[in-house]
């Protein structure tokens, strides 16, 4: 599956919720059902600078294709991480990077977030790019 084809899914996900507590409980769930990460994993060196919350990103490349893992210590935040680790995991860094973030804006997620989160969404993305940006001018391992 495309980017695209993540974001259009999550778009119509969020599209039969109807208000926006559900989003919220929906996005929570989304953070319940994110796979752990590791003990390992959370180091300083993981954690998105910008979050209120901590959050952890941890990425791993493998056949030409970034793989993140993440966690946060918030509910929402968690859930939020989840979505962006759900979209954009299993691609290649020159996907990552052309790929159109209008999602967010189309799930109304940006609008409803508190300055703080939106703070640290814009954190988590930022973040993923560049990890992509790395691994676009790297040479495969």
């Amino acid at each position: 599956m495309t980017i695209q084809e993540k974001q259009q899914k999550v778009v119509e996900e969020f599209s039969f919720l109807e208000d926006w507590m559900d989003k919220y409980e929906y996005l929570i769930e989304l953070g319940k059902n994110l796979p752990p990460l590791d003990d390992s994993s959370k180091q300083e060196k993981n954690l998105i600078k910008g979050c209120q919350s901590r959050v952890w990103l941890d990425v791993r490349r493998e056949n030409g294709k970034l793989f993140f893992k993440a966690d946060s210590d918030a509910l929402i935040t968690k859930g939020i991480i989840s979505l962006l680790v759900q979209v954009f995991s299993g691609h290649t860094p020159q996907e990552i990077l052309d790929s159109n973030m209008d999602f967010i804006e189309r799930i109304g997620l940006k609008d409803h977030l508190s300055p703080t989160r939106a703070n640290g969404l814009l954190s988590m993305i930022q973040q993923i790019q560049m990890y992509a940006l790395v691994a676009n001018t790297e040479k495969p391992s």
